[in-house]
């Protein structure tokens, strides 16, 4: 057999098998959990995501982009510092949230000459700070105090948004600005915000929230973020990831801009009776968790702790899992539901992912035993992208049949034959051997790594 050589990667850009994007979030918040629980762009792995998008930005009463903590600035250098180490990556800024719990975009939107002061002033910030892009997070036109017109009005701001950083770029000879959007995974919601066909036009890419159907809110269990719907689940027959992707492309939204959105966290629910599956009845929240602090909602990393202990179960219909103790109730992902959803990726010719958040995954690999971000390293794997710049051994003579296993296939994850605790991965017919971590074993159904 021949000898093994190292194989240094360098990778001056991502690419990837059949999407182009894997868009992940990071909160200023986060950086108040105690503890493990604490993230900063520091955490962040500069090879992991090809965009990040820092969340979040206001809109002051005189329509300029302003921060909204004590430290953005510093935060804000800390993750345009990260280009240093991957030129490729992409950051954007979100603006959004509300204030006094109202929209700041309903006052900005109103009129044309607020939305070009709110223009002007985004165009300055971003390029004083050294983002890529903007990302608007307004949730939603002609909802909750938005009036219906708005709808157009959206349409109206998106594209004096595109027009300006096309101008800007043109006369300041620069790159232009990106432009994205989150955007309602709620049919019914999708049809009275979005003139679909017409925004689509002004944007790179549109982060489809496809996640928050079901939670602590309702009378009943129901998934976070199902792929389909259940015969089970009682509430809308709309309220799954299947449903909000038909509709926006039945709309006109083009399925190379439409990401699919990851949850790294779970919602709970605290069971009334016996019954622990989906539609099970339900009064509140679970205990919330030791380190994000808000009912209803764990982190995966909290929830590592937490299956521990706990029965966990699949959802078949579904395709996502949900575990019960005691009276707490929590519908998660997982790397097998994650599996299950960029087939669906895939299958649609969606243009990527988009994840909330790097910060609710496994950061720093001190809870699940199984690496730093496992969720968000899995969907990278899974989605076909180059082998992060490490240093690798592989067979490099055609005659090795592993170093020959890759040749012609697709790229992704495949399972070792002769080896149940390694798998491949195959990039560009290059062929890269993995190894799960000790005790666990390859599953090439979920495409990851499990128990026996």
């Amino acid at each position: 057999m021949a000898k093994l050589q190292i194989v240094v990667l360098v990778l001056l850009s991502l690419h990837v098998a059949s999407s182009s994007k894997l868009v992940c979030h990071m909160t200023n918040w986060a950086q108040y959990r105690p503890d493990a629980g604490k993230f900063t762009p520091e955490n962040i792995d500069p090879f992991l995501c090809t965009h990040i998008i820092y969340n979040l930005a206001t809109i002051t009463s005189v329509n300029q982009v302003d921060t909204t903590e004590w430290n953005d600035e510093a935060l804000y250098a800390q993750l345009n510092n990260l280009k240093n180490s991957n030129p490729a990556l992409k950051t954007l800024l979100s603006v959004g949230g509300t204030v006094k719990g109202v929209s700041p975009f309903i006052a900005m939107v109103a009129k044309p000459e607020t939305r070009a002061v709110f223009i002007k002033s985004a165009i300055g910030f971003l390029r004083t700070h050294h983002f890529d892009g903007l990302n608007v997070d307004w949730e939603y036109p002609g909802h909750n105090g938005s009036p219906l017109e708005d709808k157009t009005r959206f349409t109206l701001l998106l594209a004096e948004l595109a027009s300006a950083f096309e101008k800007e770029a043109r006369e300041e000879r620069k790159t232009r600005l990106m432009l994205s959007v989150n955007a309602a995974g709620v049919p019914a919601t999708v049809n009275t915000a979005y003139e679909v066909d017409k925004i689509s036009a002004y944007l790179d890419f549109i982060n489809v929230m496809t996640y928050d159907y079901h939670g602590h809110w309702e009378k009943v269990t129901g998934h976070n973020s199902p792929l389909y719907r259940s015969a089970a689940d009682h509430a809308d027959s709309e309220l799954s990831i299947d449903s909000a992707l038909s509709r926006w492309l039945d709309l006109g939204a083009p399925a190379e801009k439409l990401l699919l959105g990851f949850p790294t966290y779970g919602r709970t629910n605290r069971l009334t009776t016996g019954a622990n599956g989906l539609g099970a009845p339900s009064n509140g929240p679970a205990e919330a968790g030791p380190y994000t602090r808000t009912e209803g909602f764990w982190a995966y990393y909290e929830i590592c702790d937490f299956i521990n202990t706990a029965e966990v179960s699949w959802i078949s219909e579904q395709e996502v899992p949900y575990a019960t103790y005691g009276s707490a109730w929590v519908g998660y992902d997982n790397k097998r539901s994650f599996s299950s959803k960029v087939q669906m990726l895939n299958n649609r010719n969606l243009g990527g992912a988009h994840v909330w958040t790097l910060d609710l995954d496994d950061f720093s690999g001190s809870f699940c035993s199984d690496g730093a971000h496992p969720l968000v390293n899995h969907l990278r794997n899974s989605m076909g992208f180059a082998p992060k710049p490490t240093t690798t051994p592989r067979p490099t003579t055609t005659r090795d049949p592993i170093a020959d296993f890759c040749r012609g296939r697709p790229d992704g994850l495949y399972a070792n034959a002769a080896d149940k605790t390694t798998y491949f991965q195959c990039f560009k017919g290059n062929t890269y051997l993995q190894r799960c971590q000790s005790g666990l074993i390859y599953w090439d159904s979920c495409k990851c790594c499990n128990w026996p």
